[in-house]
């Protein structure tokens, strides 16, 4: 098929994207379902721990009934029932923002497509072949070596935030004990951000990489681009067959309407123009034929055929094939030169008085 050297057409863009073939990047919806999660954690963090002392307060209130000899079966449900509402109201609504944001970064980058043709099966997938073809491949490769400087940012992140709340660590023994969870929570959120930042920057990279290698693997050979212009544009040999037909066609119909014509206005050999006028009926005389070269030698030689007069003027010749239409009345400027033609063509075929 030749090297793959041109940008892909828009109808392989369209044909690839129903396939379901699209720039879809994961690191981007890692990065925008941790900045969602993190964030909920943020802002809902003291609504959180309201919701989760009020559970504490609610199960101890039941101490004092099982101190009174209650069996715990008689309040178990109610417990079971109220720690399910608190789990929807805390982690629900961080799993609903979670599937929101990997929602919508999926979509974002592939505009909203939905298709089904990844899930049909095939067997290309499950062939040893092409299974240890794409574990050496350059993307296997890029995603092995992005896998590696993941995780040692990672843990070079975990490490210096670590490392700075151990030297401080020894200042927590003269802090009241909210201050200090409170700034151990600080510190595990700029934690958090510093990886957001890092591994943002990497899903950026990662998205110019798969960007670049998406648009790699889509070009095509110019034969393709040949194949392609044939199959939705048609074969252009075909295509030219199919105009010389039409205009074959249409000349024959042109021809036949000759015999109609009261004269032929003609260069001498280059053009023939045929019109026609009927006093009382046509507003203007129409153009039933014209033609240029071998077509005006064709139409001059069917009006001698059928004894219809021929003039010869060249600037009128000129005019009436530069501007009449075929099958149209004359233009106005031209009634002038073609009335004259008509009034001693008529004279000579004793249609009008002498």
């Amino acid at each position: 098929m030749g090297d793959k050297t041109e940008k892909a057409t828009p109808k392989r863009r369209r044909d690839e994207r129903k396939k379901g073939n699209v720039l879809l990047v994961q690191d981007v919806i890692a990065v925008a379902t941790l900045i969602g999660s993190v964030m909920m954690i943020r802002v809902l963090f003291p609504t959180y721990v309201e919701k989760l002392q009020g559970m504490f307060r609610y199960t101890y209130s039941y101490l004092g009934l099982m101190a009174e000899g209650v069996a715990i079966e008689e309040f178990l449900g109610e417990i079971v029932v109220q720690g399910a509402i608190i789990f929807v109201q805390t982690a629900g609504l961080m799993l609903a923002i979670t599937v929101l944001m990997a929602v919508s970064a999926t979509f974002a980058q592939t505009r909203l497509l939905v298709t089904g043709e990844l899930l049909k099966p095939k067997f290309n997938r499950i062939s040893p072949a092409q299974g240890i073809k794409r574990i050496f491949s350059l993307r296997s490769i890029v995603e092995a070596l992005k896998g590696l400087l993941k995780i040692s940012i990672l843990l070079y992140l975990i490490y210096t935030s670590v490392e700075e709340l151990v030297r401080v660590s020894g200042n927590f023994l003269y802090t009241a004990l909210p201050e200090a969870c409170g700034y151990l929570l600080e510190a595990i959120f700029f934690m958090l951000l510093k990886v957001i930042l890092a591994f943002a920057a990497l899903a950026g990279f990662d998205f110019l990489y798969q960007w670049w290698d998406h648009e790699r693997k889509m070009k095509m050979s110019k034969q393709e681009i040949k194949e392609e212009y044939k199959q939705t544009e048609g074969d252009p040999q075909v295509k030219g067959k199919i105009k010389e037909i039409q205009r074959k066609m249409a000349q024959a119909r042109m021809m036949q309407q000759v015999p109609q014509a009261d004269v032929i206005i003609r260069n001498p050999t280059h053009y023939a123009i045929a019109l026609a006028y009927k006093p009382g009926q046509d507003a203007a005389p129409k153009v039933l034929a014209k033609g240029q070269d071998e077509l005006a030698m064709r139409i001059v030689q069917k009006a001698e055929e059928c004894e219809i007069p021929t003039i010869e003027n060249v600037p009128l010749a000129h005019a009436l094939y530069d501007t009449a239409e075929l099958y149209q009345e004359i233009p106005p400027a031209l009634y002038g030169p073609v009335a004259e033609v008509l009034v001693y063509v008529f004279k000579l075929a004793n249609k009008l008085p002498g």
